[in-house]
């Protein structure tokens, strides 16, 4: 791995993490997080379907949908812009991946999908998977090597930001905490506390 996407990947851990520097894919980070088995089961999911489908979006962004995507096809089709069906190419890709993700967690690991439940499917709205392509596209990153190394940062970051919560909540309940902020409430706190202390990372020179 050459220094560029040695620092595209730690910055996409660290620097840009999906929840602490964007708060993205909030609802399955809050919901989840009371269990480190099951957190870590959910974040193992969410680094596969992002390593899967940050790349293809990537070739479809690139030989499909931009302008002059097509011209490999016929160079009459040099001028096509499709980048306007960008959403629905990306939340496709995304939707299949999952469902793939979903049958695979449920035949070889039935425990992990009960435990689960309704969030493995929804992994397919899980806005920090759509805005890891979504940044791929904005970013204009140029080759697959980086599309990847960005999906897999941003994967490794997204779990590592749930493990951490889950791990922090288990302990909680050991804690006396006052009635009125337990549950959501001394989550939102943490999840703050947690988003300002990775901020110190935005010092790394990579």
């Amino acid at each position: 791995m050459d220094n560029n996407l040695f620092s595209l990947f730690v910055r996409s851990i660290f620097v840009d993490n999906m929840v602490f520097s964007y708060f993205l894919g909030m609802c399955s980070f809050l919901a989840i997080s009371k269990n480190v088995k099951t957190s870590f089961g959910l974040g193992i999911a969410v680094i596969f379907v992002m390593l899967i489908t940050v790349p293809a979006n990537f070739l479809i962004n690139k030989y499909l949908l931009v302008e002059g995507g097509l011209s490999w096809l016929s160079p009459a089709l040099a001028e096509v812009d499709l980048s306007f069906l960008s959403f629905i190419m990306f939340i496709a890709v995304i939707a299949a991946i999952v469902q793939l993700v979903e049958m695979i967690v449920e035949r070889y690991s039935p425990s992990l999908y009960s435990s689960l439940g309704i969030f493995l499917p929804l992994i397919a709205v899980n806005c920090a998977i759509m805005g890891a392509s979504l940044f791929m596209q904005e970013r204009e990153y140029s080759t697959l090597a980086e599309a990847t190394t960005f999906a897999a940062g941003s994967g490794i970051g997204w779990c590592l930001a749930i493990v951490g919560m889950a791990a922090i909540r288990e302990k909680l309940k050991y804690s006396n905490i006052p009635a009125p902020l337990k549950g959501l409430g001394i989550a939102f706190i943490i999840t703050g506390l947690m988003g300002i202390s990775f901020m110190c990372f935005l010092g790394i020179e990579l």
